[in-house]
């Protein structure tokens, strides 16, 4: 059996996802489901590649002028028939040419349309459509695109996300929620994480029992580590800082030379990492954009977290918020002192730390991957 995933890396959540789904499919299948992933975007047209790097410097700069860039792609639809879609032989001549029996959208993007051209470009073939939506709340910022009633099922990341598809044309009997699609060290042995966290901190040079804050970007480098450092470090506090660079050599240097002037905060500046998962559980507070991926990790692995709104929240974020309001997991940011202001208030209360995890862990959908990837497998 073939699978092709679609995918776009507007911001990181996308390209985790595919990455995840084709990990667990080949760990539970093995050699009999081959994977292939296309960012059926940026690698067809480069109308689309110049629209994707426009998106994630937005992000990256001005978060806020994404409700202009939202609201035009959901009147403008450019994805949502096949006529209208560019690139869209050199897209057929893929899917003719790899012929998948299961084609899975992980983007708002790649459901309408190019459902439609994988029909055309396979007439003859069985082969099913599906989508897996990683968003967890329906409302202003849930893209209208992510739901195709004549795709041959929706996966949905939540009840509230299931519920959101339903409410725009998607039956009951295509609706399957699933859980989390997280990639396969989030659902480790609890003991073997830990064990792996203080190795990390014995690497790190850092203390596994202090109070540590971590400062997290994706991808896209998007981040507001400076102004955050400089206001904890005005108040006095001393506590273990570590902040993710990703491949932004730059912030990194700068950050090194800050720590260097400020000895009372313990601070690790780390390029790109895959030690994710440890470093989550080594925190006892993350930092991050309220971006899907970062916050299912989060709430995945119990892990406290302040959502990063400094500059604005963009729509896809905005939705991540309400469900983490509605279910009291999360705190929530809009300027670097009140990101300092948190993480004080967590490190001189233990108590309403300890509740905080509760209430994520109660947040956290029922639904394993491996399910995912057996529905899939498993489709009429």
């Amino acid at each position: 059996m073939r699978w092709l995933i679609l995918t776009s890396s507007t911001g990181t959540g996308h390209n985790m996802r595919a990455e995840s789904l084709k990990q667990w499919a080949e760990s539970v299948y093995g050699d009999r489901v081959e994977v292939r992933i296309l960012h059926a975007l940026e690698d067809t047209h480069p109308v689309y590649k110049f629209g994707v790097g426009f998106y994630n410097f937005v992000q990256r700069n001005v978060p806020w002028f994404h409700h202009a860039y939202f609201n035009y792609l959901e009147i403008a639809g450019m994805h949502r028939h096949c006529e209208r879609i560019l690139g869209a032989e050199r897209f057929m001549e893929i899917v003719s040419e790899w012929k998948p029996d299961r084609v899975i959208s992980v983007h708002a993007h790649t459901n309408h349309g190019y459902f439609q051209l994988v029909r055309q470009a396979l007439p003859k073939h069985s082969v099913r459509c599906v989508t897996y939506c990683g968003e967890l709340f329906g409302g202003y910022g849930f893209s209208r695109h992510w739901a195709n009633p004549y795709a041959d099922a929706f996966i949905g990341a939540t009840r509230e996300i299931c519920a959101a598809a339903k409410a725009v044309g998607t039956s009951d009997d295509r609706v399957y929620e699933g859980g989390f699609l997280l990639r396969a060290p989030f659902y480790r042995d609890e003991h073997s994480t830990q064990d792996r966290a203080h190795d990390l901190a014995r690497e790190l040079e850092l203390d596994p029992e202090a109070f540590t804050l971590l400062l997290s970007t994706g991808q896209a480098a998007a981040n507001n580590h400076l102004p955050i450092l400089k206001r904890l470090a005005a108040t006095g506090r001393r506590m273990q800082v570590i902040a993710l660079c990703s491949h932004n050599a730059r912030l990194k240097h700068v950050i090194e030379r800050f720590a260097a002037k400020n000895p009372q905060l313990t601070i690790r500046a780390l390029p790109h990492t895959t030690k994710m998962r440890a470093l989550k559980r080594l925190a006892s507070l993350v930092v991050a954009r309220p971006g899907t991926g970062a916050t299912s990790e989060l709430i995945q692995m119990g892990t406290p977290f302040v959502h990063n709104a400094i500059g604005g929240v963009m729509p896809q974020e905005l939705i991540t918020v309400q469900y983490c309001l509605r279910h009291r997991c999360s705190l929530i940011a809009r300027k670097p002192e009140e990101v300092v202001r948190h993480a004080v208030k967590l490190l001189d209360s233990p108590g309403t730390l300890k509740r905080l995890r509760e209430r994520i862990a109660k947040a956290r959908p029922a639904g394993h991957p491996e399910q995912i990837i057996r529905f899939i497998h498993d489709l009429a």
